[in-house]
């Protein structure tokens, strides 16, 4: 079965620690990939705080950069995939398919001129926001403001469905949302975010904004952090199942997807430390009568589809 997931922060790990995303001890590198046979994923650049405004596109080029070494570097198994006949090449010739994003869109530095590069470097999905404010719109942390997306943040958005990137909502504010949908012509992503009505933490979407994701035609990825399914440091199966069954009972079987958000911190989610271990959360959706075709939808056909239709 495919599998995609649509979120990680193994490479700002690997880099931090100067550590190879071919080999390494954290949840996800190429070897495993590869391993697996058909594994696709999504590596973040994620432009931490602390490097925000000043830094932030040199942040972000030393990530890109080092993505695109290893690729190199590794060519003969991995590929860096910038639309679906790439994944789709990438998967017949055996090798594993990579897509890059960038998680904070702070990185962009309010120029337009920032995007279309890294568009040619690229990246194929821009988190808008992390968590706090920058020159696009304001993040979850922000939501006392009412904020949502700014002029620069509109021609971003605008800009982003001319060259058919996947704008990803994870981390905006509830308004900047409304806004983005109120805006983009194509479908749009929740790379890595759960059900606000399983559990209430600010990162979650609530059902009318699951609601909306469906009429957008778009995608939300499972979440595996635990403080997002239950608000501990603990988590099981059973708790992701949960934000599954309600997300589907909403938005249906062609909205929902994996982004499992490896390598953010610690704790990870309980019994799954790997991508090796991520086929658990399937083979139980099986064990609970899903049908398999829905589980191969969850898996990564409706990212695939999306992908297709934007990219």
């Amino acid at each position: 079965m495919i599998i995609l997931d649509m979120h990680t922060d193994t490479l700002t790990k690997a880099y931090n620690n100067d550590q190879s995303l071919y080999s390494n001890s954290y949840n996800i590198d190429f070897i495993r990939m590869k391993k697996h046979g058909s594994y696709i994923q999504t590596f973040a650049a994620y432009i931490d705080h602390v490097y925000c405004p000043a830094n932030a596109v040199k942040r972000a080029i030393e990530l890109i950069d080092k993505l695109h070494q290893e690729c190199e570097k590794h060519k003969d198994d991995v590929m860096l995939c910038c639309n679906y006949k790439d994944i789709l090449f990438a998967l017949d010739n055996k090798k594993a398919p990579i897509l890059l994003s960038i998680e904070e869109g702070a990185a962009l530095q309010g120029s337009l001129a920032a995007l279309r590069t890294f568009y040619k470097l690229g990246v194929r999905s821009i988190c808008l926001t992390w968590n706090y404010r920058n020159e696009i719109a304001d993040g979850v942390a922000e939501e006392i403001s009412g904020g949502g997306l700014t002029v620069f943040g509109r021609e971003v958005v605008k800009e982003m469905n001319r060259l058919g990137m996947l704008i990803d909502l994870s981390h905006i504010s509830e308004r900047g949302f409304w806004d983005v949908i109120a805006l983009t012509s194509q479908p749009v992503i929740l790379s890595h975010s759960n059900a606000y009505k399983v559990y209430p933490h600010r990162r979650n979407l609530k059902d009318d904004q699951i609601e909306a994701v469906k009429q957008n035609r778009g995608v939300i990825g499972i979440n595996l952090y635990p403080y997002f399914l239950n608000g501990s440091s603990k988590a099981t199966i059973d708790d992701i199942v949960k934000h599954i069954d309600h997300i589907i009972s909403i938005a249906g079987e062609d909205h929902i997807g994996i982004g499992a958000d490896y390598d953010q911190t610690e704790p990870v989610f309980e019994g799954i430390d790997g991508i090796e271990n991520t086929t658990a959360i399937l083979e139980e959706l099986l064990k609970r009568n899903y049908p398999e075709s829905v589980v191969r939808k969850i898996a990564a056909e409706n990212f695939l589809r999306v992908i297709k239709e934007v990219l």
